[in-house]
């Protein structure tokens, strides 16, 4: 057997397996994919995942720092 059977032309999944759902930004603050983009990834063509993977970079600065425990309560004194 060859390893040409398990083999796929479609894009990978960008997912690090860290899902967390960024509050605000509602954004995976892992893979950065939206929760819609996440559930249709499966469904999407190559071209709309190229697109998507294309975007990805630009959306970490959507992500805010979330500040909890002592930080958070230091900042509010």
């Amino acid at each position: 057997m060859t390893d040409s059977i398990w083999k796929r032309d479609e894009i990978e999944s960008p997912c690090i397996k860290i899902c967390v759902v960024h509050p605000k930004a509602r954004l995976c603050t892992g893979c950065l994919r939206s929760i819609d983009e996440i559930g249709q990834w499966s469904r999407m063509s190559a071209q709309e995942r190229r697109d998507i993977m294309a975007e990805l970079p630009t959306r970490a600065g959507q992500l805010t720092k979330r500040r909890g425990g002592r930080a958070a309560r230091l900042a509010n004194k």
